[in-house]
């Protein structure tokens, strides 16, 4: 199987508070087919994801990010 170029993202998100906060979002976005990693930062107020585009796209990187109930900005 080869191997194919992970694509990097940064989402800029809000409504993250607390700790839980970011440990939620980061649940979400790993718990989508074709995510490799995500680091979520609270003090930055975003998102570094690492994904393979053949498998996902920034729409349900989004999606998985509001569905944890916070906001997707830009």
């Amino acid at each position: 199987r080869r191997l194919l170029p992970m694509t990097k993202v940064v989402f800029e998100i809000e409504g993250m508070s607390c700790n839980h906060c970011r440990m939620s979002v980061e649940k979400a976005l790993k718990a989508v087919r074709g995510v490799a990693s995500a680091e979520v930062s609270l003090t930055k107020k975003n998102a570094v994801v690492m994904f393979d585009e053949a498998v996902c796209a920034l729409p349900e990187l989004k999606a998985a990010v509001e569905d944890a109930g916070y906001s997707v900005v830009g």
